[in-house]
């Protein structure tokens, strides 16, 4: 199970896969309604599935999985920062 209040997916290809699921369901339940009437509302509910809930956790997962590995948030004393990820950079200058 994954930890809460993290919305990030494993690789970037997948979360864009999942956002045009989502998106692409969503917009499909609304603008299929004057032809196949309310059945096309079926969609929503897969299109919010796709999206785990809503547009703007499929966003905040995007920009997780984008950062993931980059930032590192450190807390001392009560303070806590985003800092660049330290192994990140070693590897990135071994390249």
């Amino acid at each position: 199970m994954r930890e809460s209040g993290n919305f990030a997916s494993a690789s970037l290809p997948r979360h864009l896969v999942r956002g045009a699921m989502g998106f692409g369901s969503l917009a499909a339940s609304v603008l299929l309604l004057p032809v196949t009437g309310p059945v096309s509302l079926l969609l929503a509910p897969v299109g919010l599935l796709a999206l785990r809930g809503c547009p703007m956790c499929w966003t905040v997962g995007l920009i997780q999985t984008v950062s993931r590995g980059r930032l590192r948030r450190e807390c001392r004393d009560g303070r806590c920062e985003l800092r660049k990820d330290q192994q990140e950079g070693v590897a990135a200058g071994r390249r």
